[in-house]
């Protein structure tokens, strides 16, 4: 049997918990848990449990014998009682030899293992729901004083190992539970500064500052160094390298630095004039003045063949940069601009936004907070900031860059060759620097050679004033394979490439395709976006793609994201793998992932590729990469939460496939995709005519597992909007169509949504069995994430059925569980629902500040239903504290929530909530017609909530037992 005492009192045999029995039994056997493998006497354990009152011999040893019926090892020895345990059985025993373990070892690696193994014992506090005061005594050591020593081991561990993002996690409820403690609070400061989170650093510094000057004591000199580090260490920055070579524009520069008070800078001009290298160069000149950071995005307003940036996507650029979570960024637009002007509040910080569209592109982008700087280039002048118009270099300025990108011996003496070229070249900087990097590339010819070529491949126009020549005369001096990349890159459909996308657009190796691509570099025709990464200024696209690509060529590009997508995603999402559709292309050069991180990381990284893929795709006629990439992409969209792109690209993807009126399989995907993301938006009906869209299609399929994703698809609203039997008979279909499949991961879904709705109906004992169940299912096959929903469900049962030791292990697991894996949704429910426990226990601080904590993780987390909740539940507690005006803000705001998207079942308890909210201010007229709206809905929906509201108002002497229906 094994104990479990680092939380509330459990006891476990053969996977299963044991039931301890009331209060005084516990007692005696925390007793001899505190006392292991030492006899107790029986006078002893009289005096601790039954202190001051007199008790039989006899009571003793009916405790004794109800613990041994349950499966306790206790042994009778002459001098009283001895329970005798292995250090493997009892969890506070764990925990020390673990830490042991951990001190004797030099393996970095093994200590952490072993101290995260001893830390993930904690379940809350040591003994939480037993008056240990009572049954322990001076002579007993309690355990919890070394938790936090632990933690901070560990944390520091893994700040040595680079994980920041770990250490800082658990130090966090650590610090906020003793903000004086010096040591925990420097090691939380390091983790956020590893981090790039200067301004989360200085908060910790100013609460454990507070909190020391309340003890009449000063922070230390650890702390204060990390303090002056959070406020002028190296900032976030994103900017890339200064522009070699940069020359002249002192005027222009001058008015910038003169500018950079005003709050924006709007740089507009031609192109190839040179507003992006001028914006950069400014930029690092200004860095002193904005130490808080120096962000770029690329808005790709006039690039050929590239979709611009998105006002959603440059902030998700941008907040990602600040050192915001990816998985914390909101869906919505307005979101995110509250979020990234809240991050930016009291910093100073300069945000260079590159090749605006228009001024509307950008007016979200522009940082509200004082002391804050954005610099716009494009092509259009603005109506925002103070304007800077570039015009072409003056002619000396255009010489003086030449020379200076050149070999100083070779055009030594050489002025009037030099004013020549750099007229060819239009007084442009871009067509200079292409023009200086290919006469460095050519050691041995002079400059009137260059001179010649120029001259003889004069620009189109009528003048020198695009400064084309220089670009076509670089592109005569490659080789053809370079030519045909250079013309193909021309056409790409996203902003950059890396080394295997570009092989698979040539159709050549790998190998090949780094050379040609480097080739480029070399000679100033493409950039190093990152290592082995590469783009193009547009003016040059604009030029290469004067020779459209052969579609060929560019279908060869999408076959390799698709395959290598689908590679990804079954890498990454391992459990969709039986649900992704089936490809009819092939890659040569696709990769393949050797692990979830890795199929992960690729998606990040071509994130904006494969959009730009989709939109390509569908303006070309090629209807099935159209569909799959964006069905591919769902669940990446899906668990980051961006709702924007997963039902825009999933809507375009509708818009192609349905003009295929044979095509059930591609509209079948796309339509159960669809309706998943309007259920997850609150758009109920939307989800419900989607799903059932979908679901012929399956069946004339014939595919049991799409038929019965679908069958859950339809059940999800329909339960939302009151419909439960239909909503049953849908989820009792689809665990048939699972079975068939063989599909685990499914029968346990669908088993627990059963549960969840027996659970609303009062059939506890069976919800009960299916959660418990669909739990063990999903725990078999590994699948964390689906453990971790499941879990949450147990534990609510387990709560209704006064379960609660029980319920808050469930929720405590499956907010582990969530955690591991990065599901922000599930990760709050589980915390919500801790501090309902809590509340249950009368321990109402710690309900508020689990609460507390949901809110906080469920901030950017676009959850409709999940937001329901946590209001309902934030007012529950506060009525049970005795602050009902707080009560019924929350309880309001859910009813408005319920109202919006149609939840018939939280429409019902958001009625509930303000009626007896209310009730108790003594607003009894204003509460009647709460309770007649909550009896109704309960009773439509057949919910035992109704007998319960009928019971709750039939002991009212007000109007609101009075006005009842």
């Amino acid at each position: 049997m094994e104990f479990r005492m680092l939380g509330p009192l459990e006891a476990w045999h053969d996977g299963a918990p044991v039931q301890l029995g009331d209060q005084q039994q516990r007692f005696v056997l925390v007793v001899l848990l505190l006392n292991a493998n030492k006899p107790v006497s029986t006078a002893r354990l009289t005096e601790i449990v039954w202190t001051g009152r007199e008790t039989k011999p006899t009571l003793v040893r009916g405790y004794v014998k109800r613990l041994r019926d349950v499966g306790v090892g206790i042994e009778t020895t002459p001098t009283g009682y001895l329970l005798r345990i292995g250090e493997d059985q009892l969890d506070a025993v764990r925990f020390e030899r673990l830490r042991a373990d951990a001190g004797r070892t030099d393996d970095v690696r093994r200590k952490i293992e072993l101290l995260r193994e001893a830390v993930g014992l904690w379940r809350g506090r040591f003994l939480e729901d037993i008056d240990i005061d009572r049954v322990g005594g001076p002579e007993v050591a309690f355990p919890e004083e070394s938790l936090p020593d632990a933690v901070g081991d560990l944390a520091e561990l893994e700040l040595d190992a680079g994980d920041h993002r770990s250490a800082r996690d658990r130090l966090r409820p650590l610090v906020r539970s003793d903000p004086a403690g010096q040591k925990h609070a420097e090691l939380l400061m390091r983790a956020l500064l590893a981090g790039g989170d200067r301004v989360g650093a200085l908060r910790v510094f100013h609460g454990t500052r507070d909190a020391l000057a309340e003890l009449r004591m000063e922070p230390g000199p650890v702390l204060r160094n990390l303090a002056a580090r959070a406020e002028h260490g190296e900032p976030p920055s994103s900017l890339p390298s200064r522009p070699g070579g940069f020359t002249g524009r002192a005027e222009e520069l001058a008015a910038i630095e003169a500018a950079a008070a005003s709050g924006a800078i709007w740089i507009s001009g031609a192109p190839g004039v040179g507003k992006t290298g001028l914006a950069v160069e400014a930029a690092h000149r200004l860095r002193d003045r904005f130490p808080d950071g120096q962000l770029m995005v690329r808005l790709n307003g006039f690039t050929p063949g590239v979709e611009q940036t998105s006002v959603g996507d440059a902030l998700t650029e941008l907040l990602v940069e600040l050192g915001v979570p990816a998985e914390q960024i909101p869906a919505t637009v307005g979101r995110k601009v509250t979020l990234y002007q809240t991050t930016l509040w009291g910093t100073r910080t300069l945000v260079v936004l590159d090749n605006a569209a228009s001024p509307a592109q950008i007016r979200p982008l522009l940082p509200e907070a004082d002391g804050c700087l954005a610099v716009v280039t494009s092509r259009r002048m603005g109506d925002t900031g103070e304007p800077v118009r570039l015009s072409p270099l003056p002619p000396e300025e255009a010489a003086e860059l030449f020379q200076a990108l050149t070999d100083p011996p070779r055009v030594r003496g050489r002025t009037a060759e030099v004013a020549l070229i750099v007229k060819r070249c239009g007084f442009l900087p871009m067509p200079i620097r292409v023009a200086a990097a290919l006469f460095r590339r050519h050691t041995r010819w002079p400059l009137e050679h260059l001179l010649h070529l120029l001259e003889e491949n004069g620009p189109w126009g009528a003048d020198d004033a695009d400064g084309t020549a220089a670009v076509r005369v670089s592109y005569q001096q490659l080789g053809e394979p370079q030519r045909a990349m250079f013309r193909l890159l021309g056409s790409l459909p996203g902003p950059d490439v890396d080394v295997v996308g570009g092989a698979a657009l040539a159709g050549c190796d790998v190998a090949e395709a780094r050379l040609l691509l480097d080739d480029l570099h070399e000679v100033s025709l493409l950039e190093e976006a990152a290592p082995e990464r590469y783009q193009m200024l547009d003016p040059l696209k604009e030029f290469a793609g004067a020779d459209p690509a052969p579609r060929q060529a560019l279908v060869r590009l999408l076959d390799f994201y698709l395959v290598t997508l689908a590679a990804a995603v079954g890498a990454a999402y391992p459990f969709d793998r039986a649900q992704l559709p089936a490809l009819e292309h092939a890659s040569p050069v696709s990769p393949a992932f050797a692990g979830a991180d890795a199929g992960l990381r690729w998606i990040v990284a071509e994130r904006d590729n494969l959009v730009a893929a989709i939109h390509y795709a569908a303006r070309h006629d090629l209807p099935g990469h159209t569909w799959r990439l964006a069905v591919l992409l769902w669940r990446y969209f899906n668990t980051t939460n961006q709702f924007e792109d997963w039902i825009g690209t999933l809507e375009l993807a509708w818009k192609i496939v349905s003009a295929d009126a044979g095509n059930d399989y591609g509209q079948a995907h796309v339509l159960l995709r669809l309706a998943t993301a309007h259920d997850r938006r609150g758009q109920l009906t939307e989800a419900l005519e989607l799903a059932a869209k979908a679901l012929p299609k399956w069946r004339r399929l014939g595919d049991p597992r799409g038929e019965a994703a679908t069958l859950c698809a339809l059940a999800i609203p329909t339960m939302e909007l009151g419909k439960h039997e239909q909503a049953i008979a849908h989820l009792e279909a689809a665990l048939a169509k699972y079975e068939q499949s063989e599909d685990r991961r499914g029968e346990a879904h669908a088993l627990s949504m059963l549960g969840y709705l027996n659970e609303l109906h009062g059939n506890l004992q069976v919800a009960l069995d299916q959660h418990s169940a669909a739990a063990r299912m999903l725990g078999e096959i590994g699948h964390t994430q689906g453990v971790a929903h499941a879990l949450n469900n147990l534990g609510s049962v387990q709560e209704r059925l006064g379960l609660l030791a029980e319920a808050l292990t469930s929720y405590t697991d499956a907010h582990g569980h969530a955690a591991e894996v990065g599901d922000r949704c599930v990760e709050a429910y589980a915390l919500n629902n801790i501090g309902n426990v809590h509340r249950q226990r009368g321990k109402f601080p710690e309900a508020v500040r689990y609460h507390d904590k949901a809110r906080e993780v469920a901030a950017n987390v676009p959850d409709a239903d999940l937001r329901t909740q946590l209001y309902l539940d934030r007012g529950a507690t506060a009525l049970a504290r005795g602050v009902p005006r707080e009560a019924l803000t929350a309880c309001e705001a859910a009813l408005d929530l319920a109202d919006g998207n149609g939840n018939r079942a939280y429409q019902a308890r958001a009625h509930r909530g303000v009626a007896e909210t209310l009730h108790a201010m003594g607003e009894h007229e204003n509460a009647v017609a709460h309770w007649v709206a909550a009896e109704n809905e309960f009773t439509a929906l057949d919910f035992p909530e109704a007998l319960e509201v009928r019971a709750e108002r039939a002991a009212f002497d007000c109007a609101c037992g009075s006005g009842r229906p």
